[in-house]
């Protein structure tokens, strides 16, 4: 089966509604999503490939997810190092973050220089919800992404790619072609502009969301957070 993808405002709708009448909160889907993209880094990116990854944090919800990986990622072997040059002030990003910092996980400011002592790269600097222009620091950080032999992993969105209509005709991430993606909840429609490895997580849709929203839950496996389909949405 082909899976349906979920625009913008109807991805904005679902997650609003599994923090309402869904009964979760922020921190339990952060959690969930975190978790689920750890899980494809372990995946495509096993130990012995190389243990040091870079994760790429941006301001928001997508950031977060970032931060969550990380410390999953700590916890199963590997040496995360983070680059967060937006710090939210929200009290749930800090929490992160110090659990990160209690794992002595570090903090960066240099990514060029973290990007050439890593053998993976997390992308969790903008999510669906992003449009308009990458401000600063962040274009220099998407371009080093697209440039590098390094493989990287975007959450839920490549970022700069526009939700529907994919990378940037021109300037900043229009050469910014992942490795690899984990769709979080449902496929958004720029999948069909992606040419690596798609993956899709998010563990936790009742089907009563999923009809309501009109996509499908994939079959996931055992213990797994996220099942791999293939380039027409098949699952393999």
């Amino acid at each position: 089966m082909v899976f349906k993808t979920l625009g913008a405002k109807a991805a904005a709708a679902l997650d609003r509604e599994l923090m309402s009448t869904g009964a979760f909160s922020i921190d339990q889907l952060m959690e969930l999503a975190g978790l689920s993209v750890s899980q494809v880094v372990y995946r495509v990116h096993p130990i012995n490939k190389g243990r040091r990854v870079l994760v790429a944090v941006g301001p928001g919800n997508n950031g977060g997810d970032g931060l969550v990986a990380a410390r999953h990622l700590r916890h199963y072997g590997y040496q995360p190092t983070i680059y967060y040059p937006k710090r939210s002030k929200n009290e749930l990003y800090q929490r992160l973050a110090k659990q990160l910092e209690d794992l002595d996980v570090p903090f960066v400011d240099d990514f060029p220089k973290a990007l050439s002592s890593a053998d993976h790269v997390v992308d969790a600097i903008f999510g669906f919800s992003f449009s308009g222009e990458v401000r600063e620091p962040f274009p220099a950080v998407i371009n080093a992404m697209a440039e590098t032999q390094v493989p990287v992993t975007s959450v839920d969105t490549p970022s700069s790619w526009d939700i529907e209509e994919g990378p940037p005709k021109s300037g900043v991430g229009s050469n910014f072609h992942p490795n690899f993606l984990i769709s979080l909840t449902a496929p958004k429609p720029l999948v069909k502009h992606f040419k690596g490895r798609h993956f899709i997580g998010g563990r936790f849709v009742t089907p009563a969301i999923a009809a309501k929203y009109d996509f499908d839950v994939p079959e996931y496996e055992g213990l797994d957070q996220v099942v791999e389909v293939g380039p027409s949405g098949q699952k393999l």
